[in-house]
């Protein structure tokens, strides 16, 4: 295995948004305070391969959980029609970084380099594309990082833990006029696109509401609600030890330093140093939907809801929530329009996930694609459908892989199903809803400076 250099502070500073997170100021208030793009010299950004219709696509693979294991069968499922493999992976814990290139020495014929730090992964000429499937506080700094180093990136859903970071992102993709894809694998289903092009020819009349969902109910085998399971509770306890090859500076990164606790390195979505739980794991698979059906960018302001109700175990992320988004008035939306998301943990039912106007609904039917309900009562086939639309394409990895294969091979970042500016867009929302959680405040946002404020 590679030998890897020590991860100092000094690296951990390296921008205002990424230094304060290191020093314990993650937090969307404080980081909000910060200038984007300030510390990033993208002049001495290395060239990408270019990549022809022949080339073989080679693939490092940061972080090798569970995301990145499902990912590892979308891309076994591709590998011939799209030539690719797996070159190398990167994990701060060798005894499950062994594990996965076993996998792919099993499933692709071939066994990947193991690295432990991923600027060393950056470094090889065998990396083309890099998949990011780390927790979401690494997902700033290594997405920069594989910019600079001339790498395509697919980067897992957030784009980054907060605003700040986002806003550093966009900025050097755009400088490097990278080929970046957020895995939000539901843009690779071309419903919500259909109905863009729909709502633009009126069928709506004027846009007022929408509202869409993510639920889910932990039950024992038998159906049963139990409150030792839930949500991303794996059944590790804070007092286990540390697995010995397991690099626990390294993990936490640019996050404030603390002890070892194993049920924040298994557990980590419920803890904000690490994730932003419900709103940034969840939601921005919804509000992106809904972002480019109406072609939404910046918001109005925000709110978030909810609390820990159900498994009150030393998390600090709610265990139940919701966000109520307001978005100005664009070419589709006359007057401005509000957007609901429910979040319940402990119940499964959903609720229709559409869009209102002032003359039909149009309603998302699951795995399906939409169809329009008119809103005239009067009338006497009011029940029946205006128009249908059948999907193509599906909520998908190895559809969302193979669209940014096709982008890499053209050069063109215009292909991409789910391109940073999307991401970016969702991180706005999802954090204007968790600061208003924690602040008890409507957040508003200064488009001009990228910021989000108080109400």
């Amino acid at each position: 295995m590679d030998q890897e250099p020590k991860w100092t502070r000094r690296d951990l500073l390296r921008t205002s948004a990424l230094g304060l997170a290191a020093a314990g100021l993650g937090g969307c208030a404080a980081a909000d305070k910060t200038g984007p793009g300030q510390a990033h010299d993208v002049s001495k950004a290395k060239a990408r391969r270019k990549l022809g219709p022949n080339d073989t696509i080679h693939i490092g693979v940061i972080g090798t959980g569970g995301i990145a294991n499902a990912h590892r069968g979308a891309l076994k499922r591709i590998a011939g029609e799209d030539k690719l493999k797996i070159t190398a992976v990167c994990d701060c814990y060798e005894t499950r970084m062994g594990q996965y290139a076993d996998a792919v020495q099993k499933e692709f014929g071939n066994r990947p380099v193991m690295i432990k730090d991923y600027r060393k992964l950056l470094e090889r000429t065998d990396v083309d594309k890099v998949l990011i499937a780390t927790p979401e506080h690494w997902h700033a700094i290594q997405t920069i990082d594989a910019c600079l180093a001339g790498k395509y990136i697919y980067c897992e859903k957030p784009l980054t833990h907060h605003i700040p970071e986002a806003n550093d992102v966009l900025d050097v993709i755009a400088k490097t006029g990278n080929i970046v894809q957020v895995g939000i694998q539901g843009m690779s289903d071309d419903t919500y696109r259909a109905a863009r092009d729909y709502i633009k020819k009126g069928g709506l009349g004027q846009i007022v509401h929408a509202q869409t969902s993510y639920v889910r109910r932990y039950s024992d085998a038998k159906g049963n609600f139990n409150n030792t399971l839930g949500l991303w509770r794996t059944g590790h306890k804070s007092s286990e030890s540390k697995p010995k090859d397991l690099d626990w500076n390294m993990w936490l990164g640019p996050a404030k330093k603390v002890p070892w606790d194993a049920r924040k390195y298994w557990d980590w979505r419920n803890y904000f140093d690490y994730s932003g739980g419900i709103a940034t794991d969840l939601f921005v698979h919804r509000i992106a939907r809904m972002m480019v059906a109406l072609e939404l960018a910046d918001p109005v302001c925000g709110v978030g809801m909810g609390g820990i109700f159900c498994w009150p175990d030393g998390r600090d992320v709610p265990d139940n929530f919701e966000m109520v988004l307001e978005y100005p008035k664009n070419d589709l939306i006359a007057k401005g329009m509000t957007i609901h998301v429910l979040g319940t943990m402990a119940n499964h039912r959903d609720i229709e996930h559409c869009i209102r106007g002032f003359e039909a609904t149009l309603i998302f039917e699951k795995n399906k694609g939409f169809k329009v309900m008119p809103q005239n009562e009067k009338k006497p086939d009011w029940k029946k459908p205006v128009h249908i639309h059948k999907r193509t394409g599906a909520e998908d990895q190895a559809l969302h892989h193979k669209n940014h294969h096709a982008a890499m091979r053209a050069n063109d970042p215009k292909l991409l199903n789910c391109p940073p500016e999307l991401g970016w867009a969702a991180v706005v929302a999802v954090n204007l809803a968790n600061e208003g959680y924690r602040q008890r405040k409507c957040m508003t946002w200064d488009p001009k400076k990228r910021q989000m404020r108080p109400g």
